[in-house]
């Protein structure tokens, strides 16, 4: 069957139309996304502004036209991070319903990270072993670990690399803020890092997300138009030398780096303070970059049932 999952994140609308049958891999088959920026559609009371409410509905409308255009059977529509922690997220969600007709699903956290995990492990398999895949939205960071399809542990936090770069870094990136943001991050990511260590060390760490791809692209690793089977890592070394050069760039010359979007410029710093913190406090010297994250795992998890109701 055809699908359209339309994917409301914290950076991007993304419609992905791909063709699902059980016992195989989703096949994409278009794509369709427009920047929201969400996350930085706030005003200073946290709710998203009519001008985000617009860009969100405007957005979903054509979606639904080209998910029409292209033989969808179903469209799985889910919002995460910045519609979720927004104050006014049932006036945003009903906006998008009035104008368009379509119910977007909030996902929770933990969600979010669970079934991030499941896609890791259906790309990697059974091989991993005890498997830990981290993901840097726009507005969260998810964590999740375990040796089986779903994690024994999974959770989210607020640090998402457009969060960080709009609430610590919009205004001063100074060596002052940038090392009071890293230590912020450190103490947040340590607090529960127990949840995942007190089962013992991963036998394979994965990272997930935009924001991962960037920072493995910026350190070496093969281009996106090399394809998806292709390995791809980050070494902590590597991004660890390469923090202070992109704390002293422009926007400009951030844009310029491979990989690097011209709209995400100014998370790249944030992203790659996260980044590094993450290897350090799991004592990982790299992580493999996972094509397959949180749209796939919503997928796999649909075609799961529809495989238990003997579809």
């Amino acid at each position: 069957m055809r699908l359209g999952v339309l994917d409301i994140g914290s950076n991007t609308g993304h419609l992905l139309v791909v063709d699902a049958h059980v016992g195989a891999a989703p096949l994409p088959a278009y794509s369709h996304k427009e920047p929201l920026r969400l996350a930085e559609h706030l005003d200073e009371s946290g709710a998203v502004t009519d001008r985000g409410i617009d860009a969100l509905a405007d957005f979903v409308a054509s979606a639904l036209v080209v998910a029409e255009d292209k033989g969808c059977e179903d469209m799985l529509p889910f919002a995460t991070s910045a519609v979720r922690d927004a104050t006014n997220s049932d006036d945003v969600l009903q906006a998008v319903r009035d104008r368009t007709g379509v119910e977007i699903g909030v996902l929770p956290g933990e969600d979010e990270a669970r079934l991030t995990f499941l896609a890791v492990r259906r790309w990697f398999g059974w091989s991993s072993g005890r498997l830990a895949v981290f993901d840097i939205g726009g507005g969260s960071l998810e964590i999740a670990a375990g040796a089986n399809e779903w994690p024994d542990v999974a959770w989210s936090m607020p640090l998402g690399a457009a969060r960080l770069a709009r609430e610590h870094l919009a205004d001063d990136r100074s060596e002052e803020s940038i090392r009071t943001l890293r230590r912020k991050i450190r103490a947040d990511i340590a607090r529960d890092a127990g949840n995942l260590l007190r089962s013992g060390a991963p036998d394979q760490a994965v990272a997930t997300s935009k924001t991962f791809r960037s920072l493995a692209r910026i350190c070496g690793a093969p281009p996106s138009g090399d394809g998806p089977l292709v390995p791809r890592v980050l070494p902590c070394e590597a991004m660890t030398e390469w923090i202070p050069k992109l704390a002293a760039m422009s926007d400009e010359e951030l844009g310029e780096l491979p990989g690097v979007s011209p709209s995400r410029t100014h998370q790249i710093l944030p992203g790659a303070l996260v980044a590094v913190g993450i290897m350090d406090i799991f004592d990982l010297p790299e992580l493999e970059i996972c094509p397959w994250a949180l749209r796939e795992g919503v997928i796999l998890e649909r075609i799961d049932a529809i495989r238990s109701a003997g579809g």
